[in-house]
C-alpha cells in the first residue's frame, strides 16, 4: 500500500514512521511513505504557498493552485482516495480504518492555518476529521491515519490473531485484561484476577470476555 503525503512539513514525522510497527512495514515493503512538499508547487519565487482569506479575517489560507498541481502531480493507482484532513469531515473510526486497508493508495492533503481554499474541494475524494478538537498541523492526524489502517495489513502484525479480539470489533470495546502475577497488593489491600481467568474453562472465559467487552455506538 503506498501513502502519499502533501506537505509543508515534510520531514516532521519522518523518525515516527521508521519506528514500531510502522517501520516494520517499512522495511517489509508491504507499505510505502511518499512526501511531496508543497512548496515545490509554488509559482511564487518565495514558494509561499498560503494568503490572506478573501472577505478579510484572521490568519492565512492555503491556496488553491499549488494543491491542485501536488494531487495531479501524484500517479494514481487502480485503487485510491485523496483524502483531506478537514474539521468538517466524517469522524475517523476503526470502520474507516478498516475500509481504507482495502485500498492500493491514499493520497493525503495536509490542512494548516485557517484552512485551505475551498475550490480544492473539487480534487479530493473524501474528507475526514480526527475528532471535536483542533491542532496545530494534521501531520499528527495523518500518522494517527497511517498507523491504525497499516496495522490491519497482512504481514504487519507479528500476531494477526490479535486483530480479531481488540477493541472497536464488531463496534464493541476489548474486555479487561490481566497478566501475572494473580495477586497484588498495595496499602494492605488485595488486588486479583477473576477467578474465572485462571480456571482453564475456555467456554467460560470467553463468555466472561464478551460479558465484560463495551458495546459502543
Amino acid at each position: 500500500m503506498q501513502f502519499n503525503i502533501i506537505t509543508i512539513f515534510p520531514e516532521i514525522l519522518k523518525s515516527y514512521y521508521n519506528e514500531s510497527i510502522i517501520g516494520r512495514a517499512l522495511n517489509k515493503k508491504i507499505i510505502a511513505i511518499k512526501y511531496h512538499n508543497l512548496r515545490d508547487f509554488s509559482n511564487d519565487k518565495h514558494k509561499s504557498v498560503d494568503d490572506n482569506p478573501y472577505g478579510g479575517g484572521p490568519g492565512m489560507v492555503l491556496k488553491a493552485e499549488p494543491l491542485i498541481k501536488a494531487i495531479k502531480s501524484i500517479k494514481r493507482k487502480k485503487k485510491s482516495k485523496v483524502i483531506m484532513l478537514d474539521p468538517k469531515g466524517k469522524i475517523y473510526n476503526q470502520k474507516t480504518a478498516a475500509r481504507f486497508s482495502k485500498l492500493n493508495q491514499i493520497i493525503f492533503v495536509n490542512g494548516y492555518y485557517e484552512g485551505i481554499d475551498a475550490r480544492v474541494d473539487k480534487f479530493v475524494d473524501e474528507k475526514i476529521s480526527m475528532g471535536k478538537f483542533v491542532l496545530s498541523n494534521s501531520e499528527l492526524a495523518v500518522a494517527t491515519i497511517i498507523d491504525s489502517t497499516t496495522r490491519l495489513l497482512k504481514g504487519v502484525l507479528g500476531n494477526e490473531n490479535s486483530l480479531e479480539t481488540e477493541s472497536f470489533k464488531e463496534n464493541f470495546i476489548e474486555h479487561p485484561q490481566y497478566t501475572k502475577p494473580d495477586q497484588i497488593k498495595f496499602n494492605n489491600k488485595i488486588y486479583k484476577v477473576p477467578k474465572i481467568l485462571l480456571s482453564g474453562n475456555h467456554a467460560k472465559i470467553k463468555e466472561w470476555r464478551e460479558k465484560n467487552s463495551k458495546k459502543i455506538d
